[in-house]
């Protein structure tokens, strides 16, 4: 592969760039191993796709947050290097599909220009820091939290504290109780709260969906911004050192949590924040300045059309800026073309303060639209035919990219998802004007999609019939947010053959629509009704005896269907290889001495402790020791090397958990650098003796 310049200022960007072509060179020799690989890509935002040879590339955009030239370059590069797409996620982040791997470091390079990331989009690591869209313009926050997030984004990039853990650490920052960010559903939440005059979060802790959904805990009624990013790190600490290694299944937060106890877990890390550099984070908080559009009209503009009228209803949120308002507008899927990209690019340099936001909905909101330009903006908008009513509506759907790309995929989740909105704008405009219904679509169980929050959900899964497999719609309801940091997880009913979910669609909503009391929303009208009640009237549904040949053939597609699921990559894999531990603690090891020759000393004492830890799985793989976490190695090599303690004028435990009681000052880092040579070389030595 032919290396290219990256003209990148920041010089810890640009060895972030040249390191991950180093390594496509190296894995392309095959010097290294293809399961190594993968936990290298994955942290630089590379992840394998289901189509052989091509990769996905993911966008980290914290917030959501971009400006009209962001998008433009994410639109060009996608021309150069991918698909002419830009995909929006759950997570606020933009895919690129198709990409050559050999062209990954170029591409970074091409978004590095405009301050456009990749770092830990993917992998074992905290991935994108999401938020309301609404942050900063949300009649009913308490303040911006814009600030406060972002900067949390950035202390979290490229910590050492998190760059390897055992599975994905996912944060959000909700603007009010409303919980438009769903708090309740991640590791981390935290839902801005003014007390005694004093800013603070409501704090919440441990929570997931998947296939074993857990709603967090409220660990604080109120933190001080302060204290956010020192708590959190102290809970990230904790994490990596006792989550789960080996079983994917159970490596999150929730079940470290819901094993050793939530009190147990709270005082592990009030121990650990002991031992931090700083107590407090200040955070420079300010309120946002509006940049003043550009648009400018000769006389006011109007527009006689009854689509614009519902067009308002649904799409348009006044602002707490008075005058203003911020403009949803939906993309089906999620799926924007790189030349519509840049039409709206300019439309957002036209009207807005170039301050948008893609949702967590899969849709765009712009901001700062001032009252007078709507109609203006409407028009801009409906020659580009992104005048779709229904911002967060039910014709709004929610779906992970399912068989399209996605090697876990079991189902067409895109493909479903597009018959049923044109279900719904045909058959159901009422209900897109009157009611705030979710529909949420997954192409497997991981939840992607996130069905398991959905008033009305859909998981893609199989049916047998006859010998043959068919592609198969699990129907869930009455999921949702209910505030406050709360939220309720949908009821599994039963699975029906996948052509049948837009008759099981219609019969929700014909029912909801006939037997609906005044005044009564989703929620009650299911409660009222009761699970069973919708079991009993769908079951029919999901008979397989009588299945056709269109049964067989999923949505969006020609073929039969053939289930096929791949390696999923969606939070990395364990690498037990000895030879590939040392590695990779030789490669912390170096780390810890460049940051301590950079005065990082926190950073130096961090990439020594993990150099130590996988030093120590190395050489105890070949035993049988219990490995699942780091707890575990730190207890298990005294025990089965005691000779090392004896050679030595400390025991591993003793000397590797000095970090958790000293403060990182230049001595101690010095000090527990040095000490971690001679452990290596002692590992490799046997390592290398017992071959």
């Amino acid at each position: 592969m032919k290396s290219f310049r990256t003209e990148i200022e920041n010089p810890i960007v640009e060895r972030d760039i040249l390191d991950l072509e180093k390594k496509i060179n190296a894995h392309n020799n095959d010097e290294i191993d293809e399961e190594k690989f993968r936990s290298l890509r994955l942290a630089r935002g590379v992840y394998g796709q289901r189509q052989q040879g091509v990769q996905m590339i993911r966008i980290k955009l914290p917030l959501g947050r971009f400006t009209a030239r962001q998008l433009i370059r994410m639109a060009d590069v996608s021309d150069e290097y991918a698909s002419s797409n830009l995909h929006i996620t759950t997570r606020q982040d933009i895919q690129l599909h198709y990409v050559p791997l050999d062209r990954t470091p170029e591409l970074w390079a091409m978004l590095e220009k405009d301050n456009i990331t990749l770092r830990e989009a993917c992998g074992n690591t905290v991935r994108n820091v999401t938020a309301s869209v609404y942050a900063g313009v949300d009649p009913h926050e308490a303040f911006d939290l814009t600030p406060y997030a972002h900067e949390y984004f950035e202390y979290f990039l490229r910590n050492p504290v998190c760059q390897e853990m055992g599975r994905k650490f996912k944060v959000a920052f909700s603007s009010s109780a409303d919980d438009q960010a769903l708090t309740f559903i991640h590791d981390l939440g935290f839902i801005p709260r003014i007390k005694n005059g004093k800013k603070g979060f409501r704090v919440l802790l441990g929570g997931g969906i998947g296939s074993q959904p857990m709603s967090a805990n409220e660990v604080f009624d109120f933190l001080e911004t302060d204290r956010i990013i020192p708590f959190s790190e102290a809970v990230i600490r904790i994490f990596d050192r006792h989550g789960e290694r080996n079983r994917r299944n159970k490596a999150r937060l929730k079940f470290l949590i819901k094993e050793i106890g939530l009190d147990k877990f709270l005082h592990l890390v009030a121990i650990e924040e002991n031992g931090l550099d700083k107590k407090t984070h200040p955070i420079k908080g300010a309120e946002r300045v509006i940049k003043v559009p550009q648009y400018q009209s000769i006389e006011p503009i109007k527009v006689d059309d009854p689509a614009y009228e519902s067009w308002k209803k649904t799409n348009l949120y006044p602002q707490k800026q008075d005058g203003y308002f911020a403009v949803g507008i939906p993309i089906s899927v999620g799926d924007l073309s790189s030349t519509k990209a840049k039409q709206l690019a300019k439309i957002i340099l036209d009207f807005t303060g170039d301050d948008s936001r893609f949702s967590y909905g899969q849709s765009i909101l712009l901001r700062d639209v001032k009252e007078e330009h709507i109609p203006a903006l409407y028009l801009a908008l409906k020659k580009l035919q992104l005048d779709r009513i229904g911002f967060q509506r039910i014709n709004d759907i929610v779906a992970c990219p399912g068989t399209d790309t996605c090697n876990l995929g079991i189902a067409s989740s895109m493909g479903l998802a597009k018959v049923l909105q044109e279900i719904i704008e045909k058959e159901y405009p009422e209900l897109i004007q009157n009611h705030q219904i979710d529909i949420k679509i997954s192409g497997c169980m991981n939840a992607c999609g996130q069905h398991t929050l959905a008033q009305i959900g859909f998981q893609g899964m199989t049916v047998k019939s006859n010998g043959k497999i068919a592609p198969a719609t699990q129907i869930l309801l009455g999921g949702g947010v209910l505030g406050n940091g709360k939220g309720r997880f949908a009821d599994k009913l039963l699975k029906v053959p996948s052509k049948r979910t837009p008759a099981v669609l219609r019969w929700v909503l014909d029912d909801f629509q006939n037997n609906r009391e005044e005044n009564e929303d989703f929620f009650d009208y299911y409660d009222r009704k009761t699970k069973d009640y919708f079991y009993q009237s769908l079951k029919h549904y999901s008979e397989v005896d009588n299945l056709t040949d269109d049964d067989f053939i999923d949505w969006g597609v020609k073929e039969k269907y053939e289930k096929a699921i791949g390696i999923g990559e969606c939070a990395g894999v364990t690498i037990d290889l000895v030879q590939t531990l040392l590695f990779d603690a030789s490669e912390a090891f170096q780390w810890a001495e460049e940051a301590l020759d950079n005065n990082r000393y926190s950073d130096a004492i961090y990439h020594a402790y993990n150099a130590r830890i996988r030093g120590a799985k190395a050489i105890l793989t070949k035993s049988s020791a219990k490995i699942n976490s780091h707890v575990s190695i730190i207890d298990a090599f005294d025990t089965t090397y005691p000779e090392y303690a004896n050679e030595h004028p400390y025991s591993f435990k003793e000397d590797v958990m000095k970090m958790q009681n000293e403060k990182p000052t230049k001595s101690f880092a010095k000090e527990y650098v040095e000490h971690t040579q001679p452990l290596l070389s002692w590992i490799e030595n046997h390592c290398h003796a017992s071959v």
